[in-house]
């Protein structure tokens, strides 16, 4: 089992919330930076001559470093015979991925004074690298930070600040770029417009890690004898997790990816333009994670019942506010309060159960898509949109069934699931190429497909793990780990 200064993680006291809150922080530049890369791929598009397919290689170098960060960690791990990660301590594994990220981010400057596509990609598959670091070491950290069966909770806190990030990034990093939301601004920036904004960037990673070097945050180890190597895959929910991962990444970041071009295509606007509408999708995100993070604060059943009505239109009033600064006409977004009055029955429906909540989200995802595919104007972008809303929890569901039961590897497991964030590289890409041989609108039917993946996920894993003696909707209902 997973140690918390010699206490089992289910026997975590109230002082973890300090730890938990820290943890909180890294979160934010992983959505930020995500997020941000839908603004540099139809700057880099118009910039660099593009097509489609060769855009979304900014997507595929990011998220593709997710993937050989992961088989580097396994690597290691199986070449010194023992879990590096176990052995580093999460807290290390957080601060050499921070440095390793403010690396990548160092990169933008030679890259954009050369305009090198080529090392601008390089520049961001280093900052990935950085991430999958992070990441494998953080989620599984606040999973034991309490009861497992409660693990998505957790992450769901730590999901709305990294959306918080994701709302705010393209905002930013667009004005940084382009000065203003003129349509001419696009015209004028050029590649080495990028330089600063990501210079500063990577200043804050080298912030954060010292911040996080100064922390006092415990030592979780896993006291169990841990192997190392290819057993933890006859689980089949981590099987069956990793594919669900895959999807699940590449459709959160398809349908924002694309939507430069989408916006392009169907509204004309410039990539000096894009920035309300995507940070209107990051944005969906936070609405999401927020409110599904409310039972972190164990209050009175009424009140959150009260504040899973309030939450998403406080989160929805920052991503106008964010918009209104930018110097956007918010007007055009009012009508997004529907889908978000949607996702609000979604909360009620799921009830806060992990495999209730897929099924929910993903079935209504995959209606979104639909009804995208099916209209135009308005209806259809926001339907796309939505599919942030959609998307919003169901990382933290997904990460928490697929490692259930893994005992003593779940550092391992947890690698694995990371690895296959290499979803966000592959499918953007495959997209793309749909993109450019049947039209924009047209390709959106890669989000319905993988919407329909992940709605058979949850009712499989459901499956396996009650094989297993393992009911997490079950436990989450009993109240177990509050």
């Amino acid at each position: 089992m997973n140690t918390l200064t010699d206490k089992p993680a289910s026997q975590a006291t109230p002082d973890n919330r300090s730890a938990l809150y820290t943890l909180m922080t890294v979160w934010f530049f992983w959505s930020f930076v995500a997020a941000s890369n839908g603004i540099l791929i139809p700057l880099f598009k118009t910039k660099f001559n593009l097509s489609q397919t060769q855009a979304q290689y900014i997507d595929f170098a990011f998220y593709a470093a997710y993937f050989v960060g992961s088989v580097l960690y396994l690597l290691v791990s199986a070449t010194l015979k023992t879990d590096i990660l176990n052995k580093i301590g999460y807290k290390n594994g957080i601060i050499y991925g921070l440095i390793i990220s403010a690396v990548g981010t160092l990169m933008f400057y030679p890259a954009a004074e050369l305009k090198s596509y080529t090392l601008l990609l390089s520049g961001l598959f280093i900052v990935g690298l950085g991430f999958s670091l992070q990441q494998t070491a953080t989620q599984p950290f606040m999973i034991a930070l309490g009861d497992p069966a409660t693990g998505a909770q957790r992450i769901n806190l730590g999901g709305a600040v990294n959306n918080l990030g994701g709302t705010i990034g393209p905002t930013i990093v667009s004005l940084a770029i382009f000065g203003s939301i003129a349509a001419d601004a696009a015209a004028n920036a050029s590649v080495e417009s990028v330089k600063v904004p990501y210079l500063i960037v990577g200043a804050l990673f080298l912030g954060l890690a010292l911040f996080f070097r100064a922390s006092k945050l415990p030592r979780i180890t896993n006291d169990e004898d841990v192997e190392v190597g290819t057993g933890v895959l006859r689980f089949p929910q981590l099987i069956l997790g990793m594919i669900a991962i895959f999807v699940y990444v590449g459709v959160e970041v398809t349908i924002g990816s694309n939507l430069g071009e989408y916006l392009a295509v169907t509204r004309n606007l410039t990539s000096s333009q894009i920035s309300p509408f995507v940070s209107l999708f990051w944005g969906s995100m936070m609405i999401g994670r927020w409110t599904a993070s409310i039972p972190n604060f164990n209050l009175a059943p009424n009140t959150q019942r009260i504040l899973t009505f309030i939450v998403p239109f406080v989160a929805f009033g920052i991503v106008l506010g964010v918009a209104k600064i930018g110097g956007s006409d918010i007007s055009v977004m009012l009508p997004y309060a529907l889908p978000i009055l949607v996702v609000i029955g979604a909360f009620f429906a799921s009830g806060g159960k992990p495999v209730r909540t897929l099924l929910v989200f993903t079935g209504l995802g995959g209606l979104a898509m639909l009804i995208g595919l099916l209209t135009t104007g308005d209806i259809a972008l926001y339907a796309f949109i939505s599919g942030g809303l959609f998307c919003s929890v169901l990382w933290p569901s997904i990460f928490s069934l697929g490692t259930a039961g893994l005992g003593k590897y779940t550092n391992q497991g947890s690698a694995y699931l990371i690895m296959m964030i290499l979803g966000g590289a592959i499918i953007p890409v495959i997209q793309g190429l749909i993109a450019d041989t049947i039209g924009i609108h047209q390709s959106y039917v890669v989000a319905l497909i993988c919407f329909g993946y992940l709605f058979f996920f949850a009712i499989q894993v459901e499956r396996v793990l009650r094989k297993q003696g393992i009911d997490f909707d079950k436990a989450v209902v009993s109240g177990k780990g509050h």
